[in-house]
């Protein structure tokens, strides 16, 4: 079974200030007219040794945001550039949120906590800083799922509605605001290694990359001391390989794989326009403003392959080519190997190794296209090899299945996240301030990923 977080001590680390100087701007949070507290995660606050605060004491520091103890003596704006949609954009930056704190946790990783919805800042441009409550809602949603099916996401910390009315153009407005707070295993993004590499800031890139080698730490399949840059590329490519084939494995549609929102830590986050797919279509997008389908579901790992050799320009800064391209050539075999595992973990059979697995998640794939079958009712329905006929049943002869005793498996229907219910769980909110429907969602969705248990690690995982 899933073991929950371990409690823990709070043991603050403010890491960043190291990099404070160039990496950001001091910012202060916006005066909110109303905190009122609507979502904590006290399963993840215990690790960090942060939930036996008072629901008073968790609104001052993640509704007016003052300061932990020991920890940043004022929020940070994050600088950086990006490709959106695959056009360079170098106005960017933390324009709706900032580093708020950095702590330890059970397993001695250095956690971030961030903000979206915060406030303005330098890098608002024309944005009034706000996040509706809708957004963070939709975020509650999408990162409960996402960790109940094994990938490797932020986790929403806190909401707390703030009592103004936005305008939106893409939702019915007014509309209520939230701030939300992410609990994530760091804020460096691809686009902090772009605008580095635009202004030639050779020190402060070598800086950046021993920061991301040091807090973050995986296999030095390079050789830290000989090229760390090309150590650190090899470590995100074999992170966003993971990633992308656990999105896939859960069936997810991120739909705004830009570079700026590319984690160097391999963590999937900063959840807008997505979508779980009703059934396996490649060409299914979530995003409405995606006319080309740049990001559709089956072009993600294109999508995180090219963003790793946006990753690896920057780098050019500090190492030569050949290191650099050597470490690229590894996204395709990573993820075809954390596909076939990550689809054994989700079917509930035992991996049988790159060659078997690949075969078999062809013959899923295929079963899952003629029948239209949506991923979340093919994986429940044969779960362990269960009920499987024909090519799926010969395709599984060979795999043992893993021990499926939890009641969740019994259970008529499994949970999904498709829009219809995410409309209606926004709507009990909207219409009748009911947040029980979305307290009972986010109690099934963890007691699924109790039934699934733990996911099998990605490779160069951020640890």
């Amino acid at each position: 079974m899933r073991g929950e977080p371990q409690a823990a001590s709070y043991r603050p680390d403010p890491a960043i200030l190291e990099l404070s100087d160039w990496l950001g701007d001091p910012v202060e949070a916006a005066d909110f007219p109303e905190t009122r507290l609507r979502f904590r995660n006290d399963r993840h606050a215990a690790s960090i040794g942060l939930a036996e605060m008072s629901d008073e004491e968790w609104v001052a520091h993640f509704g007016r945001f003052e300061p932990l103890e020991g920890n940043l003596p004022q929020p940070l704006a994050l600088r950086y550039h990006g490709h959106q949609f695959r056009v360079y954009n170098p106005e960017l930056g933390d324009g709706r949120g900032f580093l708020f704190a950095q702590m330890r946790d059970s397993e001695d990783r250095l956690l971030d906590l961030g903000t979206k919805g915060s406030g303005r800042t330098p890098w608002s441009r024309d944005g009034d800083g706000r996040l509706t409550l809708k957004g963070a809602v939709r975020e509650i949603l999408a990162t409960e799922m996402l960790e109940a099916l094994g990938v490797y996401t932020s986790k929403t910390f806190s909401v707390v509605e703030t009592g103004e009315a936005l305008q939106r153009g893409d939702e019915p407005s007014p509309t209520r605001s939230a701030v939300m707070t992410r609990l994530s295993h760091g804020h460096i993004r691809i686009g902090t290694f772009q605008r580095l590499a635009v202004f030639e800031e050779r020190d402060h890139m070598a800086q950046l990359v021993d920061y991301c080698l040091h807090r973050f730490p995986g296999p030095a399949a390079s050789g830290t001391d000989e090229n760390p840059a090309a150590t650190l590329l090899g470590q995100v490519v074999e992170r966003l390989a993971d990633l992308a084939a656990s999105w896939m494995v859960a069936g997810f549609v991120h739909g705004v794989l830009n570079t700026d929102n590319m984690n160097i830590s391999g963590e999937s986050f900063d959840y807008g326009p997505w979508r779980f797919a009703p059934r396996w279509d490649p060409g299914f997008t979530a995003a409405y403003f995606d006319h080309q389908g740049l990001y559709a579901f089956g072009r993600q790992p294109e999508a995180l392959h090219w963003n790793c050799g946006q990753l690896a320009v920057a780098l050019r800064q500090l190492s030569d080519a050949p290191p650099l391209i050597a470490a690229m050539e590894r996204f395709g075999p990573a993820y075809m190997e954390a596909i076939g595992r990550r689809w054994c973990w989700r079917l509930g059979v035992e991996s049988r190794g790159p060659e078997d697995d690949a075969a078999l998640v062809a013959a899923c794939e295929a079963h899952l296209r003629e029948s239209g079958e949506s991923p979340d009712a093919f994986f429940f329905r044969h779960r362990g090899g269960r009920g499987t006929q024909g090519s799926l049943a010969k395709a599984l002869a060979t795999y043992q299945p893993i021990d499926a005793n939890h009641d969740y498996w019994s259970e008529e229907q499994p949970q999904s996240m498709l829009i219809e219910e995410v409309e209606s769980i926004w709507s009990a909110i909207d219409q009748r301030d009911d947040w029980s429907v979305l307290e009972a969602k986010v109690a099934a969705l963890r007691r699924m990923g109790e039934a699934h248990g733990t996911p099998p690690g990605p490779l160069g995982h951020a640890g």
